[in-house]
């Protein structure tokens, strides 16, 4: 049977399909009832705990909780010591977030191209971007997609560079049977709502070195001896000295509550999140030459967000069909952007990355949420289907 002969015309009306929703329901809402009521908003308790049930997620044994995954990675930059004068090479194809905590501390992005099949820097495409002044790497798990960080830092360990992971997107995913992050000296988690555990705003620093935790606990609360939940709790009076100059980084127990309870789910929600991407494979396996998420060789994803790549011979752009999908009350988005070509880094030396430059003009990402249902994806999968067999009429 042929591509066309499957196509069903996409109805129009029914509801209207979000992009993503978080996975909340009653729990959330008792857990930060209670922290509201417990009096104690800001890092306390709640936190602690939330640190304990993420550090069991990802299997180490230190974990620091900060206002946002962005934090995390300007704490990781200032926690191994990169400053003005030094290169950090990054992927240019990620969230702006990654190049921009490189600027936080003065240093200069060096931008790297990515694999063409999972859309993130390995070590080929890393030791092409080096420069002698070249001090970190960042390398990101793309939409939940784990890198093959051991070749990454089996080369900066030749090169004497630090590596952190920005898994913002890669919490619950796999790399080589261990949770993503397991292995990182330094990895760095999001909890936006777009990712799969959701406190509104927030992240974590993980780590295996009891010094580095040490030192960003005390950063993310302004270079604080002693945090402002235990000299409370302490039987003695405790003054706090400032050891350096830290940041206001902390996370609200409010959102740790939240987070908690998240954190319970999370192996539910990475299960539905494979099951809703199977359902996406199968009902779009009749478009020629159209490119699907799948997983890397050495690991398994979250689905943080399920993307797929146009074929050149698509016979509409992306922007036309991301407007016939909100036009059959369904939102997609453009895949993810280049920084290299965003105007906040058109200081710095042009730079030309063929892969990732493509991936940022071809790639959609369609919705994904944990309460999706076949319907709801069917009806995503009839729209694109029909944008291949029979666009014009879509478009008239």
């Amino acid at each position: 049977m042929t591509a066309t002969s499957q196509v069903r015309r996409p109805p129009r009306g029914g509801r209207e399909i979000a992009m993503t929703q978080p996975w909340f329901d009653e729990r959330e809402v008792v857990a930060a009832a209670a922290a509201v009521q417990s009096g104690w908003a800001s890092q306390g308790a709640r936190v602690i705990e939330f640190e304990a049930a993420v550090a069991a997620l990802v299997h180490v044994p230190y974990t620091v909780a900060v206002s946002s995954c962005t934090a995390a990675l300007h704490l990781g930059m200032v926690a191994y010591g990169v400053g003005p004068g030094d290169d950090v090479v990054v992927p240019s194809l990620s969230f702006v977030a990654t190049a921009n905590a490189v600027r936080f501390v003065g240093a200069r992005p060096v931008f790297a191209d990515v694999d063409p099949r999972h859309h993130n820097i390995t070590a080929a495409t890393v030791e092409q971007a080096l420069t002698p002044a070249t001090k970190a790497v960042i390398a990101v798990d793309q939409y939940g997609t784990p890198a093959d960080m051991e070749p990454i830092r089996a080369l900066a360990r030749e090169r004497g560079l630090s590596v952190v992971e920005d898994a913002a997107c890669a919490i619950g995913s796999v790399y080589r049977g261990r949770p993503v992050g397991a292995a990182s000296d330094f990895a760095a988690f999001s909890f936006h709502p777009r990712t799969l555990l959701v406190t509104g705003e927030g992240g974590m620093v993980t780590t295996s070195d009891p010094g580095l935790a040490e030192r960003v606990r005390r950063l993310r609360q302004h270079g604080m001896s002693v945090s402002t939940f235990h000299r409370h709790h302490e039987q003695r009076p405790v003054t706090e000295e400032y050891l350096e100059t830290g940041y206001n980084y902390r996370l609200t127990d409010i959102q740790a509550a939240i987070g908690v309870v998240q954190a319970e789910k999370l192996h539910s929600m990475v299960t539905r999140r494979r099951e809703l991407a199977a359902v996406y494979h199968e009902l779009l396996a009749g478009v020629p030459g159209l490119q699907m998420v799948t997983d890397p060789e050495h690991g398994e994803s979250s689905y943080q967000s399920f993307w797929v790549m146009l074929p050149d011979d698509f016979p509409l752009s992306r922007g036309e069909l991301l407007a016939v999908l909100k036009r059959y009350r369904i939102n997609g988005r453009p895949g993810i952007s280049c920084a290299h070509q965003e105007p906040a880094f058109s200081d710095l030396d042009p730079v030309t990355l063929p892969v990732s430059e493509r991936i940022a003009r071809r790639s959609v990402l369609l919705p994904m949420f944990h309460a999706m249902t076949r319907e709801d994806q069917q009806r995503v999968a009839d729209v694109v289907c029909s944008a291949w067999s029979d666009p014009e009429q879509l478009l008239g």
